[in-house]
């Protein structure tokens, strides 16, 4: 429980509560420091797939590797379909060797991946692959990120993947006009004049996710570029007007995200990477503000009704907000990243 204090413990044993394998594995993991061989630990693991959500989410799951038709991977079966499914499982530690996540994998990689250009799109076929002008650069974050959060790294096309993301990468804050090339000119409100956060977030999530001895000199320079076009925003803010929320639901907290962000989920990644920044404060401070009095946080916004499976409850204590926030915190007093 390192830079955790005493106060914390009423908070951790709830959150090590066995009725949520998956926080409570994450709590022993990143918040009580216990080893991945730790008997704790590869129990819990276990667990996860046989009890809660995932268990669940994999029986409403077809025998070929998707969920509801497979032509509608990702829309209109928001948020019951292959794309959403997928991700969820990555949220919630889901084993990555189990085969149904494995035939998963494969299928998005067949049926939404754009073969000449690595990307993924919302619209494809099995025979043709993803359509090179329906790709979305969050989808695309998305999907390399669930790949690599499920062990895939080595699969070629989760290289290609992350070529795809740091080649086209932009972190524009209305300085210049998009380049008039594909990709930039089919999604003008992704790469368009103000690169969309989502876009940027999705992004550096996924490549985060990348061992730092991996990451080749493109991917660090996108990391670099993402991390600054993050922090300029002070993650929630117009960075033309640092007084004002640039959209109020970023400082609104949920899980999962999906195609959406927050000032927490922003935090996470840029917890990952080891950056320490004295724009952080703000979001760290929101993070503070956020806190009730029995040291919890609430979930403010959710999917629930939309999913397959329901998770926690909207407006209510959240294990997984708390979670999050909670690691954020013990990793700010780490690195002593608080302004004084």
């Amino acid at each position: 429980m390192t830079a955790l204090s005493v106060a914390d413990q009423p908070v951790l044993d709830w959150l090590l509560e066995e009725n949520n394998p998956s926080a409570r594995y994450f709590t022993l993991k990143e918040l009580c420091d216990y080893p991945e061989d730790d008997p704790h630990v590869s129990q819990t693991k276990l667990t996860i797939m046989q009890q809660g959500a995932v268990p669940k989410l994999l029986s409403h799951q077809n025998s070929e590797g998707y969920w509801g038709k497979p032509e509608e991977f990702y829309d209109p079966s928001k948020y019951k379909g292959t794309v959403w499914s997928f991700i969820l499982l990555a949220e919630l530690g889901a084993d990555g060797r189990d085969e149904r996540i494995i035939r998963a994998k494969d299928f998005l990689l067949k049926i939404s991946q754009d073969a000449s250009s690595g990307g993924f799109a919302y619209r494809g076929s099995l025979t043709q692959g993803g359509d090179h002008h329906s790709i979305i650069p969050c989808l695309s974050g998305n999907m390399v990120w669930s790949m690599l959060r499920l062990g895939y790294i080595d699969d070629p096309g989760v290289q290609r993947g992350i070529d795809f993301l740091s080649t086209y990468l932009r972190c524009d804050d209305k300085q210049s006009r998009a380049p008039q090339i594909w990709p930039y000119t089919v999604k003008k409100e992704c790469w368009g004049k103000h690169t969309c956060m989502m876009n940027v977030v999705k992004t550096l999530k996924a490549l985060a996710e990348i061992p730092q001895e991996k990451r080749s000199p493109v991917v660090q320079q996108a990391i670099d570029n993402g991390k600054e076009f993050i922090l300029i925003h002070h993650l929630f803010k117009r960075s033309h007007n640092l007084s004002k929320i640039a959209k109020p639901s970023w400082v609104e907290f949920g899980f999962p995200n999906f195609y959406a962000t927050d000032a927490l989920e922003m935090l996470l990644i840029l917890k990952q990477l080891d950056c320490g920044d004295e724009r952080l404060q703000d979001a760290i401070d929101l993070i503070r503000s956020k806190q009730d009095s029995q040291g919890k946080w609430n979930m403010d916004r959710s999917f629930n009704g939309r999913m397959l499976v329901t998770i926690e409850q909207k407006k209510a204590p959240s294990k997984w907000v708390t979670l999050n926030a909670l690691r954020v915190l013990k990793w700010e007093k780490q690195m002593n990243i608080a302004i004084p």
